[in-house]
């Protein structure tokens, strides 16, 4: 049996966070000591992780001296990061992890900053044979309103959204044809469509005007790459749907063989230079986004992405070991993400 193994792993609270947790646990060779951080006490991975602390936010100060203090008590093998607000903060202190013996699975600064900022990436990639919606940068409210009306408004949608911003978070859709009464009588209340006369309504008086992304509406479903990528090389990935969309969430998931989206995902990670476990989002053949850390995976017994990460972190398998285990991919695995609940007493405070 190879030896144990000990991680640190942040934002066990995330969405992907319990079934990652069981599954680098269940991988079949090893023991694998996951020790948990996350912002909220009461995060799953207290329940789930074989041991549990707290620490501040990624992008509040603090964070990185907290999480150095972790990986400097346990002593980690591998620092494994979740979280996009925490993605940035650990890659501009990866040496200091390092120094502490940890192998750290998060990309370089300049690779993170391009995925953060998606008007970056975007023009990052331009040169490259990716198809990228149509995209405009308006200064103002005038030029966002003649903006929209380049791209197609009101005879077809457009979209917009922060250049930087965490989900969907900010993303909404113009659409001449909002029914609004139909929306707030029928519609959960998380509905994206507004028109374009809501949008000067709203930000007629916004003083700066937002740095926002307008661009192409695309149609189409939508498919993620997710990849093991070392210096802008692909090692091994997964491509799968995303469906059942849920406040920004997928919540059903299913492999695909699309070898036209893994090939432009290639080039992505290599253009962009992208390192360990990366997430490529397409719509339709369209790249919409690039976020630099681990997504939800859909594991086989024979295949797990983030497992298998980890092992070539710690030279145990190399390249060619990783190109035999994607030959086991199967296009016909599907699951559902579902709610579950934990229940414990806790003394009165």
């Amino acid at each position: 049996m190879p030896r144990s193994v000990s991680i640190v792993l942040t934002a066990t609270g995330c969405p992907g966070a319990s079934t990652l947790i069981r599954m680098l646990k269940a991988n079949g060779e090893r023991p694998l000591h996951v020790h948990g951080t996350d912002s909220r006490h009461d995060a799953i991975g207290r329940f789930l992780c074989d041991s549990f602390e707290t620490v501040p936010w990624g992008t509040e100060d603090g964070y990185i001296e907290a999480l150095l203090r972790v990986v400097r008590e346990q002593r980690p093998d591998i620092l494994f990061v979740q979280s996009s607000l925490e993605v940035g903060p650990v890659s501009r202190s990866r040496t200091e992890f390092e120094a502490l013996g940890a192998r750290v699975l998060v990309a370089h600064p300049r690779a993170v900053e391009l995925c953060t900022d998606k008007a970056a990436m975007h023009a990052a990639l331009s040169h490259t044979t990716v198809r990228q919606p149509r995209m405009l940068l308006p200064g103002d409210l005038e030029e966002f309103v003649a903006g929209a009306h380049a791209l197609g408004y009101p005879a077809t949608p457009v979209c917009f959204k922060p250049p930087v911003g965490k989900g969907s978070r900010g993303f909404r859709v113009l659409r001449a044809d909002v029914d609004r009464a139909r929306i707030i009588l029928h519609e959960r209340p998380n509905d994206t469509t507004m028109t374009l006369s809501e949008f000067v309504d709203v930000f007629r008086t916004a003083d700066p005007f937002p740095r926002l992304m307008l661009m192409e509406y695309v149609e189409g479903g939508e498919f993620t790459v997710d990849a093991l990528v070392e210096r802008g090389r692909m090692l091994a990935c997964q491509a799968k749907t995303r469906e059942a969309i849920d406040t920004g969430l997928a919540m059903s998931f299913r492999t695909v063989e699309r070898a036209d989206l893994v090939a432009a995902a290639a080039t992505v990670c290599a253009c962009l230079d992208l390192d360990w476990f990366a997430n490529v989002q397409f719509k339709g053949d369209a790249l919409l986004e690039v976020n630099p850390r681990v997504s939800t995976f859909v594991y086989q017994d024979d295949f797990n992405l983030p497992y298998l990460g980890i092992k070539y972190a710690l030279g145990e398998i190399g390249a060619s070991e990783l190109s035999e285990a994607q030959r086991l991919v199967r296009p016909s695995r599907h699951t559902v993400r579902y709610y579950d609940q934990v229940f414990w007493d806790a003394p009165e405070s």
